[in-house]
């Protein structure tokens, strides 16, 4: 997997509601992974969580390339 260096504002901010939506997984299982390092940590604005979504993408990236051997086109 390769890394790019994104500008802020050149990314956006994500909620769980949205990776969530993106993923068609709880968000109970996002907070576990998180809570064992497997996730990305939330970026905490007051009471609010969001992630780079870059961040989510790269990580879901990476769950591709380990299922399909890192042949996958996500992102290219």
């Amino acid at each position: 997997m390769t890394t790019q260096a994104i500008s802020l504002l050149d990314d956006q901010f994500v909620d769980m509601k949205f990776i969530t939506k993106l993923t068609g997984l709880t968000d109970k299982w996002f907070y576990k992974l998180i809570q064992n390092g497997e996730f990305p940590k939330p970026i905490k604005f007051g009471r609010m969580s969001r992630w780079l979504k870059s961040e989510v993408v790269q990580w879901l990236q990476a769950r591709i390339d380990e299922s399909r051997g890192g042949n996958s086109a996500l992102g290219s």
